[in-house]
């Protein structure tokens, strides 16, 4: 028993099922606004098991194609897919495994569902690649995350309405501006080993800027969000509190680089939850 707790473990500490934080909270808020309020246990039950099988698909195959350049970096030479915890076959069982449930998951919903999951998947799996020949890897991780929202209200209405648009190219914005932080600390390592990042590529104050701009980017399609879909002064204080935790987010970083796991777990994961807290009381008052 005391073996298989351990397997859990490590592949928990693999793909940490606590960052889920960052795209549960999106998939909500769509499928909220698509009900015009609850939307049900049964839809929660799928949301919840497609948003952790995609993830773990994602970041099992990220680890699994990753392995030869994790075991050269110091910051991720620990992790289960480089010390022999978890060999590369059972990393790409569990992304297999995850990939088929998703689908599975999706065909539950409803054929609209079932067919975009196909795509999702080629899009979640190929960010993984990019970073081997382009430094757009970044919005492809923003894309990557995006599309939840607009999953999230798939699932609800089988329709991509234009304010899900909205939604979701705030969150591309807003995962891509912070994954450019939080490349930084592998600015140095990318460079040594020909890895494409904008890090590497312009430098940390260049970084520092689209990172800052792509933020922008992300209160104003979360403020065409909340004005298309005709919400109310809750969610309007939703994107309000967005512009001032990212405010403050690229003030940490800019104040001292060795915050930037805070800001990249801490901030954001809050600033997630926050939005969701204020759509539903957009809702219910």
């Amino acid at each position: 028993m005391q073996k298989y707790i351990k397997k859990l473990k490590d592949f928990n500490e693999l793909v940490m099922f606590e960052h889920s934080i960052f795209s549960l909270p999106f998939i909500f808020i769509g499928m909220i606004v698509a009900a015009d309020g609850w939307f049900g246990f049964w839809l929660l039950l799928m949301g919840i098991l497609a948003a952790l099988s995609a993830r773990n698909f994602a970041m099992g195959l990220n680890r699994y194609a990753d392995i030869d350049i994790d075991s050269q970096n110091p910051r991720t030479k620990n992790r289960p897919n480089v010390d022999g915890r978890l060999n590369g076959t059972s990393i790409l069982l569990f992304s297999i495994v995850n990939g088929l449930v998703f689908i599975a998951v999706a065909y539950m919903i409803n054929p609209l569902a079932f067919y975009m999951s196909f795509p999702i998947l080629v899009i979640l799996g190929g960010y993984s690649y990019f970073k081997r020949f382009s430094s757009l890897a970044h919005i492809v991780l923003g894309i990557s995350l995006g599309l939840a929202p607009i999953a999230g209200v798939v699932a609800v209405s089988a329709t991509i309405p234009a304010w899900s648009v909205m939604l979701s190219l705030g969150v591309i914005f807003w995962v891509a501006g912070f994954d450019l932080l939080y490349s930084l600390q592998d600015m140095e390592f990318d460079k040594q080993n020909n890895l494409h990042s904008i890090p590497s590529q312009y430098g940390a104050e260049a970084t520092l800027f689209i990172s800052s701009l792509f933020h922008m980017l992300s209160v104003i399609f979360w403020a065409l969000f909340v004005w298309v879909a005709g919400l109310g002064e809750f969610a309007f204080i939703a994107v309000i509190l967005s512009a001032i935790m990212l405010s403050y987010e690229h003030y940490l970083v800019r104040k001292d680089f060795t915050k930037i796991d805070r800001v990249f777990f801490t901030v954001n994961g809050y600033l997630g939850v926050a939005f969701f807290i204020f759509i539903v009381l957009d809702k219910a008052i």
